[in-house]
């Protein structure tokens, strides 16, 4: 164990969307409490890089745009920049693409390259993790399945716990905007995801009006509708159709990813639609409750599930063999108002009430 000291640098490579690099902080952490003394370095889409602003377990976020990516000529040769200036002791690839595959085998004499078994990362690895396989394990666990072979050299400190981080400022500051424009914290405030960038995720409009009203008409809670742009229409028609009731805000937005951060942390309780918002808002520890849709595993996206983070799937009600024969929309009809509210309200009046 001894040479564990010699981890100096390490890399980190989690492109893709919002949920999948919220996700791989659990492993960030694991590898701050392991190797303290090393600097971990954080490869990421260029939308995503700001969420991980001051993350006390990531001292460095490299990030790739739409222009890295199109051109393979550029790709590779930011690949080879970074590799070569950072001499890393550690790779670890959590995407396994044949591109990103590309930082290890720019850097063979980084001593530990590691990322996912499949035909053809033996040319780019020396420690490729079969973590493909078991789909009922969830995500964290399966991320931190990279992190068996740093066990040769240092006794792993595993930590489950994925977080992100705002500023006590950042929270004020969007505090006193979500007030100007109506907020009373004296009573409860939600946020809300009523649509989805894939329409096909989005849970039936009419059931899952018919929760927020219950919500409204128990609780007298604050609903805040949180929307990107392409969503706007969606989300306005569902507060119009709600006869633009006053508990319900879509006048409050969040124009970027600190700024969703922001909001989340001054808010009581995230429902809605399953995706990036969700995510975040649990790795802000607030209290939420997701709809997954079919095709979209619970066990697996959703870790730690318990009195403060749940949600509820199709998976619930029938196994998959049983859904097979169905089609996506009964599979989908399966989440009913009335089993949504059975799950939730515990949940909103351990939350909700004060």
């Amino acid at each position: 164990m001894s040479s564990s000291n010699s981890i100096k640098k390490i890399l980190v490579i989690r492109f893709r969307r919002v949920g999948d690099a919220v996700l791989g902080t659990s492993l960030c952490t694991s590898l701050r409490k392991t190797f303290p003394q090393a600097e971990i370095h954080y490869l990421l889409n260029t939308p995503i890089a700001p969420l991980y602003e001051g993350h006390p377990d990531i001292d460095k976020v490299i990030t790739f745009d739409n222009r890295d990516d199109k051109s393979f000529f550029r790709y590779l040769g930011r690949a080879w920049s970074i590799v070569r200036a950072n001499k890393y002791d550690v790779i670890i690839d959590m995407r396994g693409t044949v591109r990103t595959l590309l930082f290890s085998f720019l850097s063979p004499g980084t001593r530990f390259r590691i990322g996912t078994k499949k035909g053809y990362s033996f040319l780019a690895l020396n420690h490729a993790v079969d973590n493909r396989g078991d789909k009922t394990s969830n995500m964290i666990d399966h991320n931190l399945e990279f992190l068996k072979p740093l066990e040769q050299v240092a006794e792993v400190k595993y930590c489950r716990d994925f977080r992100l981080y705002v500023t006590e400022s950042e929270k004020q500051h969007f505090c006193s905007y979500m007030q100007e424009s109506g907020v009373d914290f004296a009573r409860p405030v939600m946020l809300a995801v009523v649509s989805a960038r894939l329409q096909h995720k989005v849970w039936d409009k009419e059931r899952m009006k018919q929760v927020l009203q219950r919500i409204i008409d128990q609780y007298d809670a604050q609903i805040i509708f949180n929307f990107v742009n392409a969503e706007r229409e969606f989300a306005i028609n569902v507060h119009q159709e709600m006869n633009n009731h006053h508990n319900i805000f879509t006048n409050i937005e969040a124009n970027s990813l600190r700024d969703l951060c922001a909001l989340s942390a001054n808010c009581d309780f995230f429902f809605g639609n399953e995706g990036g918002a969700r995510h975040l808002a649990q790795a802000l520890d607030v209290p939420s409750f997701a709809i997954f849709p079919p095709k979209i595993s619970k066990s697996r996206w959703l870790p730690a599930q318990g009195e403060r983070f749940a949600g509820i799937s199709p998976d619930d009600f029938y196994s998959r063999a049983q859904q097979k024969n169905m089609t996506y929309e009964a599979r989908f009809n399966l989440i009913t108002v009335e089993r949504v509210w059975e799950m939730l309200k515990p949940m909103l009046d351990r939350y909700l009430k004060k």
